[in-house]
């Protein structure tokens, strides 16, 4: 038996407006809340939740400094295509890039995040 349907996965953040525009336009999902906690949701009813923490850090990538916590990996059909629309958005690309099949980005809050083929 599923003690849940719908996971949701929350992320700290300095503001989590902020990140959750990111990430509704990254996805193409709708966001709601303010900077202290927000939202974004599929019509589906997937949901990320983003909160603000103070004195947050960024996570560091590769190192383990700062842990990179938590990351999301995003399917596209072309990293060529994708990797300018993500930068447009705000996101950066990592420096260290491990693998062919998948590209390493972070976020404006600097989490980690992937944009894969399959």
């Amino acid at each position: 038996m599923a003690i849940a349907q719908l996971p949701t996965l929350v992320i700290d953040c300095p503001d989590a407006l902020v990140l959750a525009g990111f990430y509704a336009e990254l996805l193409d999902w709708r966001v709601q809340g303010d900077s202290e906690w927000a939202e974004v949701r599929s019509e589906e009813g997937q949901c990320i939740c983003f909160q603000q923490v103070e004195q947050y850090r960024a996570p560091q990538w590769p190192g383990q400094d700062v842990p990179q916590q938590t990351h999301l990996d995003v399917v596209v059909e072309s990293l060529d295509d994708a990797e300018p629309q993500v930068i447009a958005l705000g996101a950066t690309r990592a420096e260290h890039q491990p693998g062919t099949t998948f590209r390493v980005f972070l976020d404006p809050a600097g989490h980690t995040f992937c944009l894969c083929v399959s």
